[in-house]
């Protein structure tokens, strides 16, 4: 077991990663060399549910009956990790993209929310899952499974690296969520990152608005010369990317 290590995820940086989308945030990453940064297969149970927040993590062992019988029952790693998880903490669970069984249900997603986590992410099942919705806690996983724990997985170890949905997770790296997906940032590069996304989102927004307005998007979508100079110069004016939406590149 590892100890999570400090993180950088001050309220202010917290507040940056939420209003930059996934998309954005990957974007960047990949600008920087990181692909393997995507939790693959997760959705989340409830329609607007986004989250930022720092690992936490738990892993499940293909199911063998004599290890079930050792790990599976009492005060085991999945209660021991839902008991602990911190505020701001995103719970990342490890399944092994196993969507025959359920990672948690609803008294587990009560916990959790009472503890103050940001989310719970599993590229497992989730059992409840109406239940576990309304409890209002994010949780993104890779769809609801009515059958319990034991069918599949045996509840191993916390606080270690771990592979979900395809990505390695470290305990103490950042994650963001959002109807696009969930992404993994190292927390040394989570403020750069951000603050790229941002401005970023500034300019897909100026950009998005002179579309709507009628113009090609030869030259604009990546901007010219011209346009660049356009735009640099209405920001040195003050003047803030027209209100459009998102564009979706």
């Amino acid at each position: 077991m590892t100890t999570t290590p400090a993180t950088p995820l001050t309220p202010e940086l917290r507040a940056k990663l939420t209003a930059a989308p996934v998309a954005g945030l990957s974007a960047q990453l990949r600008r920087r060399g990181l692909e393997g940064v995507f939790i693959d297969g997760v959705r989340p149970l409830a329609e607007g549910q986004t989250f930022v927040g720092t690992a936490r993590t738990l892993r499940f062992v293909p199911f063998r009956e004599d290890l079930f019988a050792a790990h599976g029952g009492g005060y085991n790693a999945q209660k021991r990790a839902f008991d602990s998880v911190a505020e701001g903490e995103v719970l990342v669970i490890e399944a092994r993209g196993e969507k025959g069984c359920a990672t948690l249900g609803d008294v587990l997603a009560i916990r959790a929310q009472a503890r103050g986590a940001a989310a719970v992410v599993t590229d497992g099942g989730v059992r409840d899952a109406e239940a576990v919705a309304a409890v209002g806690i994010p949780v993104f996983s890779a769809g609801p499974h009515p059958a319990v724990l034991g069918r599949r997985h045996v509840p191993w170890d916390t606080g270690l690296t771990i592979a979900c949905g395809g990505a390695t997770v470290q305990p103490g790296d950042i994650l963001v969520g959002d109807a696009d997906g969930v992404i993994v940032i190292p927390p040394r590069l989570a403020e750069e990152v951000a603050d790229a996304a941002l401005a970023q989102e500034d300019e897909d927004a100026w950009i998005a608005a002179r579309v709507a307005e009628g113009h090609p998007v030869e030259g604009l979508f990546p901007m010219n010369a011209e346009w660049r100079a356009r735009y640099e110069a209405e920001r040195a004016a003050g003047g803030r990317p027209s209100a459009a939406g998102r564009a979706g590149w």
